[in-house]
């Protein structure tokens, strides 16, 4: 019985050390399977960091997945180790391969009196990969460039704000556009505005083909007699004009152009009142016929201005032209007047209409403030034009009085009607035409439509130049039109925007302003109710704008936009903390706020060139992260 016992205490003592081999190296096997669990969870987190980032190199890849790693798995990956791990991207998939070495302590203290038959580490490794989310970007940006973005003359800071903005536009786009464009596409347009946002070449598609029609003037009487030549008009009451040798006797009526200093005097029927051979008074006729003394400053002028004896009493210009199609309180423009040089490129209004003839009202015409002495008998020639809006000439009764006449342009207005706050395409529902003075012009920067070239963007963002007041709203409707898929008819090649797939493509429309919306239009024109800064006032229509307030028009046009999933930043630049009225959008800062996706996260006020670039660029984070964390 006691050999038994001891045969079975031997074996026991032998086969102990194996027993105690597996039984601790279960142990040390479970610690190395929980170690690469968690190796797997950290390699597929770091993955996805590195397929979630701006980044398209592999180093720039490895960088984020390593950190990422580290963060997740303190213990492993520190300097001196022989843990390894590569994150590298091929395909638009990011691939994570990782190994760590899993210290066996429990073996290691139990197994050297038997002969160490394990190493002290066991190697852990694992692999993850990840197919980079991501999808095309279509960018917008309206940018304002009107005067108050490059209005310094003295003691200007190191840049304009308008430096300040080209600068910020340009880190964008060196964050947004890629130099990798497949499989996804990241493109962006450009909509600088001021008085009007200018479409180039894409004019007429987009607000339609201008009227050049022209009817003949056959015949034409105006003033008779010689015309005279004045020296010097003063402004005393009543006016007095020096003329040498007028001949005019009390009781003629005359017409006067070319009066530059005093434009109300050009084109109004006066009553002479004879002084001398070499002077005479005006008398103004009310509409009952009395004479009563013009009024003015008691300063003169001595500008040369003319001044001859009407055929009418009420001083008209009769003109016959058959088949013109025109009726009372119509405006039209004449030109290649023979004889009658003194009325070419000017603009009148239609008196009265019978048959053929036409008598046209003279009256503060501003075509006849700067024109030729000319003569006073019709030779030949002539042609008419109507005035109306679409026409290549507008003509147009003016918010103080007058006459005036603008020529057409590339710049284009707010639609109007049923779309006016839609993406209707132009063959629809055209946008408005855009009739702008010299002085509040249309911008010389064209759109850019959608791009990836970004040495282009940043050439036609070096192109802009400061200058005219604020239509933010057409601005913005444009941002939207040039993402919009409805458009894509007007626009070639690469700049035709995609359709809406938000799965797809990511489209985001960022509008910027430094100022107040004030420049609404009408017919072509801007508006009587134009804001403060719009230009002069005999450049503004004598009628209400279409639309109504730039302000309501602006957010009707972003909660719009945002319906159909457009993506809207917004960047108010030097508008300070001045909100207007509470709960009323009266203000650049309300719509900026308004037109935000989120007023939180998408609106940036930037009070400097500093912030207003710091702004751009985090934009330009914010949408390559849209494109890629979806």
């Amino acid at each position: 019985m006691r050999q038994t016992q001891g045969n079975v205490a031997l074996m026991f003592a032998i086969a102990l050390p194996i027993l105690m081999m597996i039984t601790l190296g279960a142990i040390d096997l479970h610690q190395a399977s929980k170690v690469k669990a968690e190796l797997q969870d950290a390699l597929d987190a770091a993955a996805l960091a590195a397929a979630r980032s701006v980044y398209a190199d592999d180093a720039n890849i490895n960088r984020v997945g390593m950190a990422a790693l580290k963060a997740n798995m303190p213990r492993y990956f520190q300097a001196g180790s022989a843990d390894t791990a590569t994150f590298v991207l091929a395909n638009n998939r990011v691939t994570g391969e990782a190994r760590v070495n899993v210290k066996v302590l429990v073996a290691n203290v139990f197994l050297p009196p038997y002969g160490k038959l394990l190493d002290d580490y066991l190697p852990v490794g694992t692999r993850s990969e990840v197919l980079r989310a991501s999808r095309n970007v279509e960018v917008a940006m309206a940018l304002d460039i009107t005067g108050s973005m490059d209005n310094c003359t003295r003691n200007c800071p190191p840049t304009s704000k308008l430096q300040d903005l080209q600068a910020a536009a340009k880190d964008l786009i060196d964050i947004v556009v890629q130099d990798q464009q497949t499989p996804f596409y990241s493109k962006v347009a450009l909509v600088p505005y001021a008085a009007g946002v200018n479409v180039g070449s894409l004019a007429a598609q987009a607000r339609g083909p201008l009227d050049s029609t022209t009817r003949s003037v056959t015949a034409a009487s105006w003033v008779s007699g010689t015309v005279r030549t004045i020296t010097s008009i003063s402004r005393a009451s009543p006016t007095t004009i020096t003329s040498n040798g007028h001949g005019f006797v009390n009781g003629d009526r005359v017409v006067l152009w070319n009066v530059q200093d005093i434009a109300g005097l050009n084109g109004v029927p006066y009553e002479v009142v004879r002084i001398s051979n070499n002077q005479f008074q005006l008398r103004t006729l009310s509409a009952s016929g009395a004479a009563s003394s013009y009024q003015g400053s008691s300063t003169s002028t001595t500008k040369s201005a003319y001044v001859a004896r009407c055929v009418r009493s009420d001083c008209g210009l009769t003109v016959t032209v058959a088949s013109h199609g025109l009726s009372v309180n119509d405006h039209v423009r004449l030109t290649s007047m023979g004889g009658l040089a003194q009325l070419n490129e000017a603009g009148f209004r239609v008196a009265s209409v019978s048959g053929s003839q036409l008598v046209l009202d003279t009256t503060r015409s501003l075509g006849l403030v700067r024109t030729s002495k000319g003569g006073v008998s019709y030779s030949s020639g002539g042609q008419l034009m109507n005035g109306r809006d679409g026409a290549e000439w507008r003509v147009f009764s003016t918010a103080d009085g007058y006459v005036n006449v603008l020529a057409s342009s590339t710049c284009v207005s707010e639609r109007v009607g049923a779309e006016r706050y839609t993406e209707a395409r132009p063959s629809t529902a055209y946008v408005g035409r855009s009739y702008l003075d010299s002085g509040n012009a249309c911008p010389s920067a064209a759109i850019t439509p959608l791009t990836a070239s970004a040495s282009a963007l940043k050439t036609k963002i070096d192109q802009m130049r400061g200058g005219g007041s604020t239509a933010g709203q057409i601005g913005i409707a444009w941002a939207w039109y040039m993402v919009s898929p409805n458009f894509a008819s007007l626009f070639d090649g690469a700049g035709k925007p995609g359709a809406y797939a938000p799965t797809e493509t990511l489209k985001v429309a960022i509008l910027m302003t430094d100022g107040e919306f004030n420049t609404p239009f009408r017919d072509g024109v801007i508006g009587l109710d134009a804001g403060t800064g719009s230009g002069a006032l005999n450049t503004h229509i004598n009628l209400n704008s279409s639309n109504g307030d730039p302000f309501a028009q602006s957010v009707e046009l972003c909660r719009a936009m945002h319906a159909q999933g457009v993506v809207v930043y917004t960047v108010g630049f030097d508008l300070g903390s001045d909100t207007g009225r509470p709960n009323v959008i009266d203000s650049a800062l309300d719509v900026m706020e308004a037109c935000a996706t989120n007023k939180n996260t998408h609106f940036f006020q930037a009070n400097s060139g500093a912030d207003l670039k710091e702004a751009f660029r985090a934009i330009g984070r914010d949408i390559t992260r849209l494109r890629i964390a979806r």
